[in-house]
């Protein structure tokens, strides 16, 4: 049996900041179990290149993506993870759930992760869209995981990626020292408890192999706001966990670029 992989982005996350201040209890049990490694990204620490080479496995000169734009993208020559699992096996079922439209939205900027409307109506490939930018992010991060949520105790798709923002969205408003920025972690945590739950159920009650991955695309300077070149900006990490299965043994010198190859050599 095939391991299904979910990866999990939060958008600006100091992964640190939200460990050390107690407000993260999910992230910090599964960075002390499982594989973690820090990462640097490129500059500009944008979303768009960030998520990007995080979802297509590409470095900002291969995906063109080079501000929150996207003018002048290479995105249609660089699959993301969940198109390439499913080319490579076309058995394969796929989610994708985010609140930032240019991630998932075809109507809009990007997206990244490519429609496939053929796999849609055929059930293989299932896409929730909002709009955090219009609704905000607290609520529209509780619709995705809930999404989230059901697509996993309900289809158990055999990969996924589930998007948050509520973090990155307050780190901009409020600055990351302010108590609203650590709430809105606590949030996303929670959430992340119960995807790992609902992962760790179909494990053990339908015998599945899982693996949980974590990540984020940037840092944020103290008063708030990234796209330079500070060591807060570009900070970033890894995180991966496996469920009816064994942690990933993986070099702890890991890029952005290399998260898709690492995660589709885990289905082989």
């Amino acid at each position: 049996m095939k391991t299904k992989i979910l990866l999990i982005g939060i958008d600006g996350l100091l992964l640190n900041l939200a460990i050390e201040s107690g407000s993260a209890p999910t992230l910090a049990a599964l960075k002390e179990e499982g594989f973690y490694s820090p990462m640097i990204v490129e500059v500009p620490t944008w979303s768009g290149p960030g998520w990007s080479s995080i979802l297509t496995g590409s470095t900002h000169a291969q995906h063109g993506v080079k501000d929150n734009r996207f003018i002048g993208h290479n995105l249609l020559h660089r699959p993301d993870l969940l198109s390439r699992a499913f080319y490579q096996d076309q058995s394969t079922t796929t989610f994708a759930a985010a609140g930032w439209p240019p991630i998932v939205d075809p109507t809009g900027l990007g997206p990244i992760i490519h429609e496939r409307r053929e796999q849609q109506l055929a059930y293989k490939h299932r896409v929730i869209v909002r709009d955090g930018e219009t609704h905000g992010y607290r609520s529209v991060d509780a619709e995705i995981g809930h999404a989230g949520l059901y697509a996993i105790q309900n289809f158990g798709p055999d990969v996924s990626f589930i998007y948050f923002c509520g973090a990155d969205e307050v780190g901009h408003t409020r600055g990351v020292l302010d108590h609203h920025y650590l709430e809105a972690i606590t949030r996303i945590d929670d959430m992340v408890a119960q995807l790992d739950a609902a992962v760790s159920v179909r494990a053990e009650e339908r015998g599945e192999s899982w693996l949980i991955a974590l990540t984020t695309d940037h840092g944020h300077v103290d008063k708030g706001g990234h796209g330079g070149d500070s060591d807060q900006e570009r900070a970033s990490f890894l995180i991966a966990v496996g469920r009816g299965r064994s942690h990933p043994e993986w070099p702890h010198q890991v890029g952005p670029e290399n998260i898709v190859e690492l995660l589709l050599a885990e289905r082989a």
